[in-house]
């Protein structure tokens, strides 16, 4: 029902929600999480990200002198109505906002800030509260992502010498009308997969960016990962395959990618497949998440919502769904 997610109006968006909810329930979700016991382990880590993030803030010294960090999820517990009464029983001096998505999207991040901007406001949390919108080129991130990468393809490459491989970069796709409207995620995918893939330094790098998670009767940006495996099938290759619309292990990346994906590569004569870990608490990507919460800790009061470089961030431009560029 997220007016973020499906933008149609009211009326549509429930009866579009609940043919959506009803056939997923029965069928692929309810496969995906029967195999995880019916338990998503995407709490339990990113509660460990938010772990490694407080002990690293707390042993920089930059003028604060205590920072907390909560968990707020957008669809299960602990939702935005819970955190924000902790937030406000702990009192804090200010806020900042941080998603953990590196790539911006209208049905992501700008709907888990809306979110919490509204709940805090009706629980009456007032204090100054700063939102990052993004950060699809830090170099935590990247250098996280690249170290991950090149593991895989190194251990890959000495089992299989043989083999020609092709790195696979999957992102959670998103419907066509929601792109030409103006959202930045799919540019932010592809400049997150084009500085990941140079920060590798593999000579002759063979890769591609695909999309998955395709859910509803709506045309999806493509190409699909699906369908990516299948021409590395027709290509004779292995594949690498690399979430990095995401940062810590959940049904997308433990089912969906290394259990049906690695069914989908067998059936089409994919030669290997590899599963490359996201982020999770790489002291790279924890130190980035730390710099940006810094810098953002230094930023001018009166800025809400914090590009981590708006002079060179081309999506404020070209996108005008960009949350920066909105102001909103």
């Amino acid at each position: 029902m997220d007016k973020n997610i499906i933008k149609a109006p009211v009326f549509i968006r429930f009866f579009l929600a609940l043919y959506i909810s009803l056939k997923r329930s029965k069928g692929e979700a309810l496969t995906a999480y029967k195999q995880l016991n019916y338990k998503s382990p995407l709490l339990e880590n990113t509660e460990k990200q938010a772990e490694a993030l407080e002990k690293q803030l707390n042993s920089e010294k930059f003028g604060f002198d205590e920072v907390k960090v909560f968990v707020s999820m957008r669809y299960w517990n602990p939702m935005s109505s819970e955190v924000v009464k902790k937030v406000k029983r702990y009192d804090p001096d200010n806020v900042i906002l941080l998603p953990l998505y590196p790539q911006y999207s209208t049905a992501t991040s700008k709907s888990s800030i809306e979110n919490w901007t509204k709940t805090a406001k009706k629980l009456g949390l007032n204090c100054e509260t700063k939102s990052i919108c993004c950060y699809p080129l830090d170099k935590g991130f990247i250098k996280a992502s690249s170290d991950n990468i090149l593991e895989a393809y190194n251990n890959a490459k000495k089992a299989n010498p043989e083999i020609k491989y092709r790195l696979l970069f999957s992102a959670h796709g998103l419907p066509e009308k929601t792109i030409k409207s103006g959202d930045p995620y799919q540019w932010q995918c592809e400049q997150s997969a084009k500085f990941i893939a140079k920060e590798t330094g593999i000579e002759n790098l063979d890769w591609q960016i695909c999309y998955q998670s395709r859910v509803g009767p709506l045309e999806w940006i493509k190409p699909s990962t699906t369908d990516s495996i299948k021409q590395a099938g027709d290509d004779n290759l292995g594949v690498i395959v690399y979430p990095h619309a995401f940062v810590s292990e959940h049904v997308e990346t433990i089912i969906e990618i290394d259990k049906e994906y690695r069914e989908l590569s067998k059936k089409h004569g994919v030669k290997d497949f590899i599963k490359v870990d996201t982020v999770g608490v790489n002291p790279e990507f924890i130190s980035g998440l730390s710099r940006i919460v810094i810098h953002a800790s230094k930023e001018n009061k009166n800025v809400n919502i914090l590009c981590p470089d708006p002079k060179t961030a081309t999506c404020i431009k070209n996108h005008k769904e960009c949350y920066y560029n909105k102001g909103e």
